[in-house]
């Protein structure tokens, strides 16, 4: 969001097999903040530098995974490429914030309706 704008939105399937709810939520996050790293450096190249990035996630276990990428039993299994996240939120390009599930704007268009789940 820009001014209270959507300025990027995308939904696709994940290419991935992944084994919890949090490596899901982690890996969508990651592929969030490739966009928004994008986004900033276009906004740079038309000279209106962005300061920092707010990814709205409603999964705890994934928002402290980012701010601390120890390796124990319950993250192993996350795919390495994917922990640069980590260093994002370390380095402060990318902040994740907890938004409650029902608050999330995007999900309006990635859950079916429940006129839809009624048949």
């Amino acid at each position: 969001m820009l001014n209270s704008e959507a300025k990027s939105w995308s939904s696709k399937k994940q290419q991935i097999v992944v084994l919890s709810s949090t490596e899901v939520e982690f890996v969508a996050a990651a592929l969030s903040s490739c966009q928004a790293v994008w986004l900033r450096k276009m906004f740079e190249v038309f000279g209106d530098e962005q300061k920092g990035a707010t990814i709205y996630c409603d999964n705890m276990s994934t928002i402290k995974l980012s701010r601390n990428a120890v390796m124990h039993g319950r993250s192993k299994h996350i795919d390495v490429r994917f922990h640069f996240l980590h260093d994002l939120c370390s380095d402060g390009k990318i902040e994740l914030q907890y938004c409650k599930t029902g608050e999330q704007v995007a999900d309006i268009l990635t859950k079916p309706s429940s006129l839809h789940s009624r048949s």
